[in-house]
């Protein structure tokens, strides 16, 4: 087995492990988790410009938290793809207007030049970089989007999530997940030809705030957003660039 199957089964395993209680795991179940997944659906959404003739892919749905949000918003054409059934099968009852598929990103099945946007959350960090991004600029239309919200590794409790393995499982992360060093990063859109790129740190929100001190956070972590060097330390990043038009 090579470096890049062993990735996919860690992955696959790694849903049946997580499939009972994923919402809880990924942090997206908690008061300030559920304040966090919809500003960054609004990131989607206004960003790519999505409306309901939009035809778009979302990479590694899970349990379809952000395809859900997504779609109420804008009744967009969506297609939501992940490794996992497991994950899948609660994602398929939540939305019947969605076409959800088991699909590696890595190695899309999708027609070149298919798809008006690709975006996905806290997804492009458990795959190969350089393969799944060349498929992704592939399937996109000419003129078309990318956007990805992920984990910032320049945030110190990131840092440490990431790198220390002891850590890394206790916090529920799969084997091979890391996470974004944004001017890398932004280097390799560059060579697989992406333009429009911007990539910025947002979100100091974390899920475990407590609901009282929410609305304090929150408005702290905008201030901070705002501020040069100090904003590098957020948790997330955004991530967004264009296929060049023809």
């Amino acid at each position: 087995m090579n470096k890049l199957e062993s990735k996919i089964n860690n992955e696959i395993e790694h849903g049946k492990k997580i499939s009972s209680n994923a919402d809880e795991i990924w942090g997206w179940a908690s008061p300030a988790g559920q304040l966090r997944a919809e500003r960054r659906a609004n990131y989607f959404v206004n960003l790519g410009k999505i409306n309901s003739q939009s035809k778009v892919l979302e990479i590694g749905c899970g349990t379809a938290i952000f395809t859900e949000k997504i779609y109420n918003k804008t009744k967009a054409k969506i297609t939501a793809i992940d490794i996992s059934e497991d994950l899948l099968n609660q994602a398929k009852k939540k939305l019947p207007e969605v076409i959800f598929k088991i699909d590696d990103a890595m190695n899309l099945s999708f027609e070149d030049n298919y798809f008006d946007l690709v975006y996905g959350s806290s997804i492009l960090h458990h795959l190969d970089f350089e393969k799944s991004l060349s498929e992704i600029f592939r399937v996109l239309k000419h003129g078309g989007i990318v956007i990805f919200a992920e984990p910032n590794m320049i945030n110190p409790q990131i840092f440490v999530q990431k790198n220390i393995p002891f850590i890394k499982r206790w916090m529920g992360d799969s084997p091979d997940e890391t996470a974004i060093v944004r001017w890398k990063l932004a280097k390799l859109l560059k060579s697989l030809s992406f333009s429009a790129i911007k990539i910025f740190p947002y979100d100091f929100l974390h899920p475990a705030i407590p609901k009282p001190l929410i609305n304090f956070v929150k408005k702290t972590g905008e201030l901070i957003e705002k501020l040069p060097i100090l904003k590098e330390i957020a948790g997330s990043v955004v991530i967004y660039a264009e296929k060049p038009k023809k």
